[in-house]
């Protein structure tokens, strides 16, 4: 059970009283209690003292009349008893006066004037002596002596000294407000100055006014003063040299990442050339060959091609990323042909692993970039295959909600921890894992994951992780789902033609000539007529007596700065093409350059861009379509 205390919110907390308010309080409630006490108390006694007053003097009159109606009581006179009480009708205290016999008869009785006026009055009875001394008392004098008078002055009284009693508190009161004032001055202005320090002014000091403990504490708030600016001086300036060498490292780290990424892009370029040689020669040995142990040692030098391969188009993917060349060129497909290529790929990868690679048939579009999507799932799935020892890798789609598909790689490798889960998508990154068979295991760069998170957070995107220890992981990035009408526009899509290049006009531009010499041996295969060119003036001569090519395949990056935008142009300048209109030949970039310039450039002139090495099913594929897609635009 939680025992947390949430605090209070300021507009709910009752409203505190003010110092000043507290002291003046202090000063004044001890005063105006004791100033009421004496109050009633004196009050109190006057009226007591005024009372048996009145008590007093109604003893003394009935007194009196006993002694004057002794002996009118003794003959029973009755006229003579109303005389004596006659006078007494005009007293102005006198309420009532009775003269009873001894059985309590009334023997006369006189009414005064408060009668009427004075509810309250005193009440007094004195026997009557007898006129003999051995004769029993002839009756009693009963007095009712009215308090009116008294209790009109103790009224006046009471008024006056509640008006002393105000003025007197109010005396108090300015009185307790200066002296609270007075004390509450210095504590006020160190308040004032902590609030100053608390928004950062520097320097606060207070004025010493006093002695004892507030001049001790006026001089210990200068002194913590003082001492908190030099602290914070010398804080913002370690802050400052700080920042200062921070912003040096960041400049190095900058530097380096550019440096770093040119690097790429140069080594790239150069390394690719001939790799891409290397892998059309390697794919030229098996054509034709029917000897087994030479078509062995074929695949496996296409194997090891294939894995350098790999290894390149990473670093390159990373590099056009970084670089800012790569951007989505999103459009509705559906998504089951991409995951039959990724089981093509892989198939023979997982089954000479002994793996099994799974992947659940899907009619789902999507609307997204279909080769960027392909690189993202072909890395999922080659990071799962290098990493699962047994059990096998399930590739499927399933619904993520309204308008968006996940697509999912599920793996029975030896998963994941929770702390290596963030770095997994970090470059060069990789778990350390204990495998018996390890060394017989490939291993990549640590590049696939991270090319892959790039590529979905491109795609607006996450690439989202699941895992646990000794029980498998599951990768998958969400797309969005194609429109309802892109099925509708699925029929109208032309058949896919046969991958037969027999018979085409190749004129191949590029600057190295052993790629020159693999492009001619790979071409042969394909009983494809080709001319080769290392520049434009090389290609205009191979056209003038060759007529126009089927297609033309140029290098983007050519000897003596120049590019195959150049000589494409002045190919097609030789036709005479204007501008904006379709050449007589399909076009087809190939390149090992990574710089955004260049690159920009190519995808500018709408010109489809492919990046070495590339494999020859892949080439193949991309000159048919080239060829189909100018074939397409003259017919429009």
């Amino acid at each position: 059970m939680s025992t947390d205390v949430q605090p209070v919110p300021a507009s709910r907390r009752p409203r505190e009283l003010s110092l000043v308010a507290r002291l003046s309080l202090l000063a004044i409630l001890p005063a105006t209690l004791i100033a009421v006490l004496l109050a009633v108390l004196l009050n109190h006694n006057h009226r007591r003292e005024i009372e048996h007053v009145a008590s007093a003097t109604a003893e003394a009159v009935a007194g009196n009349l006993a002694a004057a109606a002794a002996i009118a009581m003794t003959n029973d006179d009755r006229a003579a008893l109303a005389q004596i009480a006659e006078p007494l009708a005009d007293n102005e205290d006198l309420v009532r006066v009775q003269f009873l016999s001894r059985d309590g008869e009334i023997l006369a009785e006189a009414t005064g004037p408060a009668a009427q006026s004075q509810p309250r009055f005193v009440e007094v009875a004195s026997p009557v002596t007898a006129a003999t001394p051995d004769a029993a008392s002839p009756g009693q004098v009963r007095v009712q002596f009215g308090l009116g008078r008294i209790d009109d002055i103790r009224r006046r009284q009471t008024q006056a000294t509640a008006l002393l009693l105000a003025a007197c508190l109010a005396a108090a009161g300015v009185a307790g407000w200066r002296a609270a004032r007075r004390v509450s001055a210095p504590v006020l202005e160190l308040a004032d100055a902590v609030d100053r320090l608390g928004r950062g002014a520097r320097g606060v000091s207070v004025p010493i006014t006093r002695g004892g403990e507030i001049g001790h504490l006026q001089h210990g708030f200068n002194a913590a003063s003082v001492a908190l600016t030099e602290a914070w001086d010398e804080l913002e300036a370690r802050i400052v040299a700080a920042t200062d060498e921070l912003a040096r490292k960041n400049a190095k780290l900058e530097a380096a990442s550019h440096a770093r990424a040119r690097f790429l892009a140069a080594a790239s370029h150069d390394l690719r050339q001939p790799l891409y040689a290397l892998t059309l020669f390697s794919s030229a040995l098996k054509a034709g060959e029917t000897d087994p142990a030479r078509l062995t040692r074929a695949s496996h030098i296409q194997e090891c091609v294939t894995t350098l391969d790999g290894l390149f188009s990473e670093l390159l993917d990373l590099s056009r990323l970084e670089s800012g060349t790569m951007q989505p060129s999103p459009s509705d497909f559906p998504l089951d042909p991409l995951l039959e290529e990724v089981n093509r790929t892989f198939r023979m990868i997982a089954e000479k692993r002994e793996l099994r690679l799974v992947l659940r048939k899907t009619d789902a579009w999507v609307h997204t970039d279909r080769t960027m999507l392909a690189r993202i799932v072909n890395n999922l799935v080659s990071n799962a295959l290098r990493y699962t020892e047994r059990g096998g890798v399930l590739v499927g789609a399933r619904a993520a909600g309204a308008g968006h598909v996940r697509v999912e790689v599920w793996d029975t490798g030896p998963g994941i921890a929770a702390e290596h889960q963030a770095r997994v998508f970090e470059e060069f990154f990789q778990v350390e894992t204990e495998r018996p068979d390890r060394e017989h295991r490939e291993h990549g760069m640590g590049l696939g994951l991270a090319t892959a998170h790039r590529l979905a957070h491109l795609l607006g995107s996450e690439l989202e992780l699941r895992s646990r220890l000794r029980l498998g992981s599951v990768f998958s990035v969400t797309v969005s789902r194609a429109h309802a009408e892109a099925r509708a526009r699925a029929g109208d899509v032309p058949t896919e033609a046969p991958l037969d290049a027999s018979g085409l006009r190749v004129l191949v531009i590029d600057d190295e000539p052993a790629i020159l010499e693999g492009m001619r041996v790979l071409m042969h295969s394909w009983d494809c007529d080709m001319r080769a060119a290392e520049d434009a003036e090389q290609a205009l001569a191979a056209v003038r007596d060759w007529g126009p090519p089927d297609i033309v395949l140029s290098d983007l990056k050519l000897a003596r700065g120049r590019t195959g935008l150049d000589a494409l142009r002045r190919l097609e300048a030789h036709y005479g093409v204007a501008e904006g209109a379709s050449p007589p030949f399909a076009r087809l970039l190939i390149t090992g350059e990574t710089k955004g310039e260049r690159l920009q450039e190519a995808n500018a002139a709408r010109i489809p861009v492919l990046h070495k090495p590339v494999p020859p099913e892949r080439l193949r594929e991309a000159m048919i379509a080239a060829i189909l897609t100018l074939g397409g635009a003259r017919a429009a």
